[in-house]
C-alpha cells in the first residue's frame, strides 16, 4: 500500500535506482541487473558513531570455539569468467597469511549474549539525530518528517506480482520498529531461531560486535580466499556445478524474483545455521542465506590499482561510490536468500555489493575473523 510517509521514506532511504525503461519487466542476466549492485537500500547514508567501541572488548582471550584455522596461501581473487560485473575485475594474484574465521554467520543467540553483556542498542534501535545526520549529508538535504526519524530497519516485503526489476521500492520497505530482535517489523520475532543468523544490523553493529569478542571483521579478501574453500578457479564454494542441479547447495530464491520464491532448497527467508554442506574449510552459507559485512570501504575501481601479486590486502583507505560520492558504504559478500540468477548471482564466490555503513538490512549479517 503506498501511504504518503512510505513514499517519503522511499524517496529518502532508498538508492535511486536507473530506470532503462518503464515497463514491469524482468531483467534476464544477473551481470544486467543493476540495482543489486548499485542500489541497495540505505537508511540514512551517514556515518555511523564508533568512538565507543575501544571500552567494549570484555578482555579476556579470544576464544577460537567454532572457528576454522585457513592456511596461509595464494589464490586468484576476482572474476577471470564473464559474469563478473566491473567492480569484480581484474582478475589479480593475492597472498594471505593464515586466520581464523567463524564457521558460520554470527547468530541471534550470540548477538544476544553481547547485548546482555555490554547493554548495546544496534542502530535501528535508536531514533536518528537529525543535527547530527544533516551534517553528512548533501548540503541543503531537507529534514524528513518527523515520523520517519524514529527507530526503524529497512524490511522485505514479497510483491503480490511481476514488477520492475529495476525499482527496489518495490519489495523494500521502511518499517518502524524492525530490529535484530524484531527482523520482519515489530509483530516478528526471532523465539526459536536462536540458531538462525543475526540480521538488521549495520556496520558499525557488527564491528561492535567483534570487537567485544576481541575479534574482527574479514577484509574482503579474507573473505573471498575462505569462501573458495581450496578450489582453484571456480564459480561457487562447492566448485562449478549450477546452483539449481543436484541437491540443495545453499539458501537462495528459486522462481521468479521478488514475487514468487518455489522454496525448493526448503527455505522462503533466512535459514538456520548449518542448514547446507560446508565448504572445503568446514565453513556454512559463504553462498546464500545473508549478505556478510566486510573491513573493506567500497571503491568501483579498487581492483585495478592493485599491481602485481598483493600480501593480505586490506582494501581502500575510503569509500567512494561514483553513483553515491556522499554516501559511505562498506563491501558485503555471499548473496543471501534473496538472491536469484536473474538478478544479482551474489552467490558466486567473487560477486561484491556494496551498503551504506549505517543501514541494516532483513538479509545482511555478518562473521568474524581472528589473526
Amino acid at each position: 500500500m503506498k501511504k504518503a510517509v512510505l513514499s517519503m521514506a522511499v524517496a529518502l532511504l532508498l538508492s535511486a535506482c536507473t530506470q532503462k525503461n518503464n515497463k514491469n519487466t524482468q531483467a534476464t542476466s544477473g551481470t544486467d541487473s543493476t540495482c543489486c549492485n548499485a542500489n541497495l537500500p540505505k537508511r540514512f547514508g551517514a556515518l555511523p558513531e564508533t568512538s565507543g567501541l575501544d571500552t567494549l572488548h570484555q578482555g579476556t582471550e579470544v576464544s577460537h570455539e567454532g572457528m576454522k584455522l585457513i592456511p596461509a596461501g595464494t589464490f586468484v581473487m576476482g572474476a577471470s569468467d564473464q559474469e563478473g560485473r566491473p567492480d569484480e575485475y581484474p582478475a589479480h594474484p593475492v597472498r594471505m597469511d593464515a586466520f581464523w574465521i567463524d564457521a558460520t554467520e554470527v547468530t541471534n543467540a550470540q548477538f544476544a549474549k553481547f547485548v546482555k553483556a555490554t547493554g548495546y542498542v544496534t542502530e535501528a534501535e535508536r531514533k536518528p539525530d537529525w543535527e547530527e545526520l544533516k551534517k553528512q549529508l548533501p548540503p541543503g538535504t531537507a529534514k524528513p518528517a518527523d515520523e520517519l526519524l524514529q527507530p526503524a530497519s529497512l524490511t522485505f516485503r514479497k510483491p503480490a506480482g511481476r514488477v520492475n526489476i529495476n525499482d527496489v521500492s518495490q519489495w523494500w520497505t521502511w518499517t518502524t520498529g524492525a530490529s535484530w530482535k524484531h527482523p520482519q517489523g515489530p509483530k516478528s520475532s526471532i523465539s526459536g531461531k536462536a540458531h538462525y543468523p543475526v540480521t538488521q544490523v549495520s556496520w558499525a553493529d557488527a564491528a561492535a560486535y567483534a570487537k567485544w569478542a576481541g575479534k574482527r571483521l574479514p577484509t574482503e579478501a579474507e573473505w573471498e580466499y575462505a569462501a573458495r574453500g581450496g578450489l582453484k578457479g571456480k564459480k561457487y564454494p562447492w566448485g562449478d556445478e549450477d546452483l539449481n542441479k543436484g541437491k540443495a547447495k545453499a539458501n537462495t530464491w528459486q522462481g521468479e524474483f521478488p514475487y514468487q520464491d518455489l522454496k525448493t532448497d526448503g527455505f522462503d527467508h533466512v535459514a538456520p545455521v548449518k542448514s547446507f554442506a560446508a565448504n572445503g574449510y568446514g565453513l556454512y552459507d559463504m553462498a546464500g542465506n545473508v549478505w556478510e559485512w566486510t573491513a573493506d570501504w567500497y571503491t568501483a575501481d579498487y581492483y585495478k590499482t592493485l599491481k602485481g601479486e598483493v600480501h593480505n590486502p586490506a582494501g581502500p583507505a575510503k569509500s567512494y561510490d561514483p553513483e553515491e560520492p556522499t554516501v559511505p558504504k562498506k563491501v558485503i559478500r555471499g548473496g543471501s536468500f534473496m538472491c536469484h540468477s536473474s538478478y544479482c548471482k551474489g552467490y558466486r564466490v567473487t560477486s561484491k555489493m556494496k551498503s551504506s555503513v549505517d543501514t541494516g538490512l532483513e538479509n545482511t549479517g555478518f562473521r568474524c575473523v581472528s589473526n
